[in-house]
């Protein structure tokens, strides 16, 4: 299924403009995939969650978002509290979606139809629901790589990552 310009809405969340699908095969996937991974998180199993992005034609990974997740088990296992306000919370949540929403400066334009894939990390103990599968890592060869901005909860520490295919047009 191919997403157009016209399968988004624009609203407004994190205090910033974004575009939200509107297609409901791509929002039930969404709310399963969010399901799953609140519960992971919440009991301290996820470790990280992969966006990859890939060619529809061919499957070739062109960008590989990577989000990092450590979890304080002291919160998790013993209910300890950290001091942390929403706002600063929210505050970090803006500065990372700024700074995703400007990687369109430095990512290769990705003039080509996509689809996407969701990869979560978890400890090994974890049961999987049966309609995952697993998958390579979808790793991009050679890949140029840009660190953004890290934020924290309370319980987690997020560190951002994004991997995008090296244009040989630049670098020529």
């Amino acid at each position: 299924m191919l997403l157009t310009e016209e399968s988004f809405v624009k609203v407004k969340k994190y205090g910033l403009p974004m575009l939200l699908t509107e297609d409901e095969g791509v929002k039930t996937f969404l709310a399963n995939l969010t399901a799953q991974l609140s519960e992971w998180l919440e009991a301290g199993k996820l470790q990280r969650v992969v966006l990859v992005i890939m060619s529809k034609a061919t499957s070739e990974v062109l960008e590989r978002w990577n989000f990092s997740i450590e979890t304080d088990c002291e919160v998790v296992e013993k209910g300890v509290s950290r001091e942390k306000s929403d706002k600063e919370i929210m505050r970090e949540i803006q500065a990372i979606m700024r700074q995703i929403a400007s990687s369109i400066t430095y990512l290769p334009c990705l003039d080509e139809p996509c689809i996407f894939d969701v990869l979560a990390y978890t400890d090994k103990d974890v049961a999987v629901p049966f309609t995952w599968v697993e998958s390579d890592p979808k790793l991009i060869a050679n890949p140029q790589m840009v660190k953004l901005h890290s934020f924290d909860t309370k319980i987690h520490k997020v560190d951002t990552l994004v991997s995008y295919k090296n244009d040989e047009w630049d670098e020529q």
